[in-house]
């Protein structure tokens, strides 16, 4: 079994990684952070504009790919300290929308279940955002997780 937990990094994410964790039998884990170019996220921001993003010649990095990088090493240590003892950490870069990228990786990784956390919107928010964890459960034919933010007291 392969347990695999996308993590952007916030509350949401921690919050999915830490119930997988209590919940889930122990397995090998990958913590997955899917990212998108900025400059493919602004495409209708004018070229000039976005001409300081460019990728590094040099190197052909992102600069988005390092903040990736260090949010999966972050999800990676939550699952850690979580229980689980078999974990890696993992970016993937993506030229479509996040969950795709997640769907992607869960199909290369024959994954078992994604995990995904969820904020919790709904409405007219929902549909203005989107919901990477919506897409996830709909788009692809393994098992989904999903959890709901922690209620506020």
């Amino acid at each position: 079994m392969t347990i695999l937990i996308a993590f952007d990094g916030s509350e949401d994410a921690r919050t999915a990684v830490e119930f997988a964790a209590r919940t889930l039998r122990p397995a090998p884990v990958v913590v997955l952070t899917v990212w998108e170019p900025l400059l493919s996220q602004i495409n209708w921001a004018p070229l000039a504009a976005a001409g300081a993003l460019a990728v590094d010649t040099e190197t052909d990095e992102w600069p988005e790919e390092e903040q990736a990088r260090r949010l999966a090493l972050a999800g990676a240590e939550i699952a850690r300290k979580a229980g689980f003892e078999q974990v890696e950490a993992r970016s993937a870069r993506t030229t479509g929308p996040i969950w795709a990228g997640i769907v992607d990786v869960a199909d290369e990784l024959d994954a078992d279940v994604i995990v995904t956390g969820s904020r919790g919107l709904g409405g007219a928010r929902s549909v203005i955002l989107g919901s990477v964890s919506t897409r996830v459960l709909h788009k692809t034919h393994r098992a989904a997780l999903v959890v709901p933010p922690p209620k506020k007291d």
